[in-house]
């Protein structure tokens, strides 16, 4: 069993940055592949960003060359780095853990960029 908790969003003007943080705990954390993603009312949840455990990472269009998302396995922690926020990144980001048949979420974290 694995135990999520984001923290970090918030309310931010377009251009600006936010970094997302996502503490695990109950299981072994680097063993699992991490996750960041996000959903809009209406809208299915979408893959932001993700890193495995060893380390690659892959980003969805429309955020490479903004965010970046990285991790602490002594910290049991991974973060998602946010720069140059537009509004459309508004949404409600959730952190996963993945391995094998093991699926596990976060409560999410309010992310709104006004302009």
């Amino acid at each position: 069993q694995v135990q999520l908790v984001e923290s970090g969003g918030g309310l931010v003007q377009a251009g600006g940055s936010l970094r997302l943080s996502c503490k695990a705990s109950g299981s072994i954390f680097s063993i699992y592949n991490m996750g960041w993603y996000r959903q809009v009312p209406g809208k299915q949840r979408e893959l932001v960003a993700a890193i495995t455990s060893g380390g690659s990472t892959n980003y969805a269009d429309s955020v490479k060359g903004r965010f970046t998302i990285s991790r602490d396995n002594a910290k049991n922690t991974v973060y998602l780095q946010m720069n140059s926020l537009k509004p459309e990144d508004t949404a409600v980001y959730y952190c996963n853990a993945v391995r094998r048949a093991y699926d596990y979420w976060g409560q999410g974290t309010q992310v709104t960029v006004f302009s």
